[in-house]
């Protein structure tokens, strides 16, 4: 039996009797405009019930204390420990549920309670966290969704090395306006070996073939992802370009061909040892021979110089208002720069690759001008 304002609650009335006595003693629990007296009989009468065998009893309980701060802290910690149904509520609201304990059930709790954590009203640097590194995929993606959740870069990255191969993931990583560029890289290369693994695609096009294109679609993306951010967060995916080994030669040289001089200017720095506004006052006004020993210094082969300061001066044309070239002409540039070079045999794979970035650029520069042809 249970006692309400001193009177026995029996366990033999009926569960629908309880459910709603429950849901008025919690009511009168949290009710600061109660007499001290009633509330006191009503958490005493609440203690008892948490041992009530039926769940909708404790349920009713939950519902309504997991709303207040001025629930009883006994009562709520006893029922956040419930079986899933009930527990729910109280995880999913109350305000009395401490950080660490929100870990802890993060840590060692149920995919449905890891679900209901990550949804909270408010969540913690600490208690995101928590999620990225243990969470389910399912409450990673609602941790994601949450707009009251505090993510930090460093959880961000986590993320996207630990769940960014899983499909719903990976949408909300995109969606969140606050991913860091590197992590959209990451998750350019979790697509990218997702398709390199595909049986379909191995056998439609050769495991050697289906490598090179999602190894050159990958870096057509890391360079939109680098040229996007911001001016602030360029440097840092540089560096996370450059740790992961993926500033090569044939990366400058599509980068220069596309017109991205800021990027270029960026890879300078992380590649040589030369200040920033040195390096951004030799791409702008440098002689040939400083443009050669920014590259040099920067660790690209005298073969690449000719072509590579072909563009970069025909860069500083359209910027100057002086030429109205674009990545098509600046590539057919480069490619006729590599073309009359004296070091012809060295050039062999230079001149490819300037063949193949021009033959894309072309091809790009078509199905733009379909698509606004389509749209007038």
């Amino acid at each position: 039996m249970y006692i309400e304002n001193g009177a026995p609650i029996s366990r033999s009335e009926p569960v629908s009797a309880r459910i709603v006595k429950a849901a008025a003693l919690a009511q009168c629990c949290i009710d600061q405009q109660e007499p001290p007296q009633s509330r006191a009989f009503a958490e005493a009468s609440l203690t008892l019930m948490l041992d009530d065998p039926s769940p909708k009893v404790r349920i009713a309980m939950a519902d309504v204390l997991s709303t207040s701060a001025h629930s009883p802290l006994h009562i709520v910690t006893a029922l956040a420990a419930d079986q899933p149904e009930v527990a729910g509520y109280i995880i999913a609201r109350s305000p009395l549920l401490s950080e660490a304990d929100l870990i802890d059930r993060v840590s060692f709790g149920a995919p449905l309670i890891q679900l209901l954590v990550a949804a909270r009203p408010h969540v913690s640097i600490a208690l995101a966290a928590a999620i990225a590194e243990v969470g389910t995929f399912e409450s990673v993606a609602e941790l994601l969704r949450n707009g009251c959740a505090r993510i930090v870069p460093l959880s961000f990255r986590r993320i996207a090395e630990r769940c960014g191969h899983e499909p719903h993931v990976r949408e909300a990583l995109l969606a969140h306006p606050q991913l860091p560029a590197d992590c959209r890289h990451l998750l350019v290369v979790k697509v990218g070996d997702a398709l390199k693994e595909m049986p379909l695609v191995n056998r439609l096009l050769g495991e050697r073939r289906a490598a090179k294109l999602v190894g050159d679609a990958a870096m057509r993306a890391s360079i939109d992802i680098a040229e996007a951010c911001s001016q602030q967060e360029l440097p840092a995916v540089v560096e996370h370009l450059r740790l992961r080994g993926e500033v090569t030669t044939t990366f400058i040289i599509r980068v220069v061909a596309g017109g991205r001089i800021d990027l270029f200017a960026a890879l300078m720095a992380s590649l040589s040892d030369l200040d920033e506004d040195r390096i951004c006052s030799i791409i702008s006004h440098g002689r040939p021979a400083a443009l050669v020993a920014l590259l040099r210094s920067a660790g690209l082969g005298d073969a690449t110089h000719a072509a590579l300061i072909a563009a970069i001066e025909a860069w500083r044309a359209v910027a100057s208002g002086r030429s109205k070239f674009g990545p098509v002409e600046v590539s057919a540039l480069m490619l006729e720069t590599a073309g009359k070079s004296r070091q012809l045999a060295a050039n062999d794979d230079l001149f490819a690759l300037l063949r193949s970035i021009h033959q894309e650029f072309m091809r790009q520069t078509a199905r733009d001008r379909l698509s606004l042809m389509s749209v007038a």
